[in-house]
């Protein structure tokens, strides 16, 4: 049997089952979308230890909110919890708040990282952040329509091709 065109692999940073385009339904605030995105990366077998992926991922919001300009969550950690590198990708139309000067975060991506992973976390969140400044990225991901079409864009800006 051979792999679909464009399909990801199990060890691919984000996959379909890390997407989420109605956070709305599960998150209302910071906390609940963090444990959200945390819970699909577990659900994917990718954190061993939940409770300490979200305890990194509050200290590190502790030293400063993730929250970026153009209604952008990012909240990041590594941490001992975590098997393999993951982005998990939520979508919120009301919007949730993460700290940033400009308003509540529509794009929620949580990016964990094994505590042992080097700096290959610095690089995809730098590689993240280069194509969230792009208005057009941004409305892509606020427009596709399903989690393949999500992941698709997300592998696109943070995976080497």
């Amino acid at each position: 049997m051979s792999a679909v065109p464009g399909a990801a692999s199990a060890q691919s940073l984000v996959t379909t089952s890390l997407v989420d385009l109605d956070l709305d339904f599960t998150a209302h605030d910071k906390d609940t979308a963090i444990r959200r995105l945390i819970r699909l990366a577990s659900d994917a077998g990718r954190v061993s230890d939940e409770h300490q992926l979200l305890a990194d991922v509050r200290a590190r919001e502790r030293q400063l909110p993730t929250g970026l300009d153009g209604g952008i969550g990012l909240p990041h950690a590594r941490s001992q919890g975590v098997q393999l590198p993951t982005l998990a990708f939520g979508r919120s139309a009301h919007g949730i708040d993460f700290g940033a000067c400009d308003g509540p975060a529509r794009l929620v991506f949580l990016l964990a990282a094994p505590d042992q992973g080097g700096g290959q976390h610095l690089t995809v969140l730098a590689a993240l952040a280069r194509r969230l400044v792009r208005a057009s990225f941004r409305d892509d991901l606020l427009q596709a329509s399903t989690p393949d079409e999500v992941a698709e864009l997300l592998r696109g800006a943070v995976e080497p091709s």
